[in-house]
């Protein structure tokens, strides 16, 4: 019996290039994260500054949120059309201003525009690098978007902590500090246009002549695929929303603890996202995306259910099991739709990308309404049902029924 032939040096050399791609990507999106996560992780100080009322923060976090959102699908489509390797650059460098916008902002209405300029940076970067990250994965199309994905999480992660630990000591003034790192991810995200660019230009010439790459399903059937996704990003983010939003509140007022321990309790909640994100693509690649969506999303209802009631040892430890099994969801759930429209990665991962935000800027707007109105403890009572949603995902297709022809 012959030995498996070993692979060519041109074969490997172009692997450890697609994989230090992939590491580039998720580096810029710690980077861009950890930009985004700043605003969220800052809301205790802005409150204390502005005197700021639930509802204002929760416009604030709408701005944010809506401009991250409204752009991603547009930006998707038009580079899926006419790709432009040097967007994402233009992208950060809309966080850089809106990040000195924060720092210095003397008014509210200024912070409003501060957060909407790091949303229209956020809004141009997530499309586009996922679709660079799908073209890096070799195939491996879960494990490279979980590991673009985890490198935003644990960006999302670190804000908060470095709020703790930087903002709060030494003022609002000391986010500009943060601009250093935007000015990082706009070089690094430079090198990764020029490589997407050649493999763009290779993979067009391998194409040529070739029909587009499409679904087995009927045009309906999608659609109503999409509709189910929808649902199940809508529960995931609205629940993700009550927690990066206002679960440093929610400590607060239930236990008494200071605005620095409630930050450090998020940062932990946030790091068991990233875990979590880091396991869903490669799971999902082994025994199917259909099965991840159900374990995470309908998996996590136990433990929501007993968070508002649970003691501060066991808050801690509930909402690090829900961030670790609810964020194994998206990548799963990305990689299955981009698998649903296989000629369209850019336009779904916008869409996907864009209504995730959108729909938790809408959320963290209402919630900050309804915390106004009845308590923020009430807040944690409704959003712990929201993940019976999860029981759409008995209308997915099988994994092996989304073939392309």
């Amino acid at each position: 019996m012959s030995a498996p032939a070993a692979p060519s040096p041109a074969r490997t050399a172009e692997t450890r290039t697609a994989m230090a791609v992939l590491l580039a990507l998720s580096a810029c999106h710690l980077l861009n994260d950890t930009i985004q996560s700043l605003l969220p992780a800052i809301y205790p100080v802005l409150q204390q500054n502005y005197a700021l009322t639930f509802t204002q923060i929760g416009v604030i976090h709408f701005a944010f949120q809506v401009t991250a959102s409204l752009l991603q699908p547009a930006v998707g489509f038009y580079t899926d059309k006419r790709p432009m390797f040097r967007l994402s650059t233009a992208g950060m460098g809309a966080s850089l201003l809106g990040l000195v916008i924060l720092a210095f902002a003397t008014h509210y209405w200024i912070l409003i525009v501060a957060a909407a300029a790091i949303g229209v940076g956020s809004s141009i970067f997530h499309p586009d690098s996922s679709r660079i990250a799908r073209a890096a994965s070799g195939g491996r199309y879960g494990f490279a978007q979980s590991v673009f994905q985890v490198g935003g999480n644990t960006g999302s992660a670190l804000g908060p902590l470095l709020a703790a630990y930087i903002v709060l000591p030494f003022g609002q003034h000391s986010i500009a500090w943060f601009s250093v790192l935007a000015l990082v991810g706009m070089v690094l995200l430079w090198n990764v246009g020029s490589w997407a660019r050649e493999q763009h230009l290779r993979r067009s010439a391998a194409r040529a002549g070739k029909p587009a790459a499409g679904s087995t399903l009927s045009p309906a059937k999608v659609r109503m695929v999409i509709g189910v996704l929808a649902i199940l990003v809508f529960s995931k983010y609205i629940y993700l929303a009550s927690l990066t939003s206002y679960y440093t509140f929610f400590l607060i007022e239930r236990f008494g603890i200071s605005v620095r321990d409630a930050q450090l309790h998020l940062f932990v909640f946030l790091a068991a996202v990233a875990a979590g994100t880091l396991a869903g693509g490669p799971i999902g690649d082994r025994i199917g995306r259909k099965a991840v969506i159900w374990v995470s999303i309908l998996g996590v209802l136990p433990f929501t259910l007993a968070l508002p009631y649970a003691n501060l040892f066991w808050t801690a430890v509930l909402s690090a099991i829900i961030g670790l099994v609810l964020a194994s969801a998206f990548s799963a759930i990305i990689v299955y739709a981009q698998q649903l429209v296989p000629n369209r990665v850019g336009t779904i991962s916008g869409l996907f990308f864009g209504f995730a935000f959108g729909i938790a800027g809408v959320g963290a707007a209402l919630l900050g309404v309804l915390a106004d109105a009845r308590g923020i403890l009430f807040v944690y009572h409704l959003c712990s049902f929201l993940p019976l949603l999860g029981l759409f995902t008995v209308l997915l297709p099988a994994d092996n029924a989304l073939k392309r022809r």
